[in-house]
């Protein structure tokens, strides 16, 4: 699939994604995309964001592919059983492990448990094997459940602006790869 035929919507995590973000940076560079906003993005209510998640997806007749990063990965696996069919696709980074990781803050709480039905489309799942949120191990469990292609980022951190990531051109690649997947 072609970026031009689709609608790319970018779902940050916890706080949002801010200047600088790979996510913003893909948003202003890619002309089909844009970032969903969440309500709250520092008190997420799983409810919330799923059904604006849902809500973004409907709003469009072109296909859909999916963005999320961080918390955004699990709101995706809570949403994608109400999902419609115009999502064709997901671009999962860094899922945190809401559930074992002792550095994940309390207010992600509300997205336990972790789905582990497999995703309705397909989808490619990038992690850090240094994620302080969630052990590689961990996120090959998330992969394998949902279906996911699996592609291990290295010593990446969060995938974020701190340990690193603006640009992130490898991300793009994996990006691309996923494309090319998709009818």
């Amino acid at each position: 699939m072609k970026l031009s035929e689709c609608d790319i919507l970018i779902l940050p995590g916890l706080g949002g994604s801010g200047p600088g973000h790979w996510q913003l940076r893909w948003a202003e560079r890619m002309s089909s995309a844009a970032i969903v906003e969440q309500a709250d993005w520092f008190e997420p209510d799983l409810d919330d964001w799923v059904a604006t998640i849902d809500q973004a997806t409907r709003l469009t007749t072109r296909p859909v592919v999916l963005v999320a990063h961080s918390l955004a990965c699990m709101a995706v696996a809570h949403a994608a059983p109400r999902l419609p069919d115009n999502v064709r696709g997901a671009f999962l980074v860094a899922p945190p492990d809401v559930e074992l990781s002792s550095f994940v803050p309390p207010e992600v709480e509300p997205f336990r448990p972790i789905p582990r039905d497999p995703l309705p489309f397909p989808s490619m799942l990038v992690a850090s094997n240094n994620d302080p949120l969630c052990t590689i191990d961990r996120a090959v469990e998330f992969a394998t459940c949902w279906g996911s292609d699996f592609h291990q980022a290295g010593e990446a951190g969060h995938i974020d602006i701190d340990s690193g990531h603006g640009p992130w051109p490898e991300g793009l690649l994996m990006f691309t790869r996923l494309m090319q997947r998709l009818k």
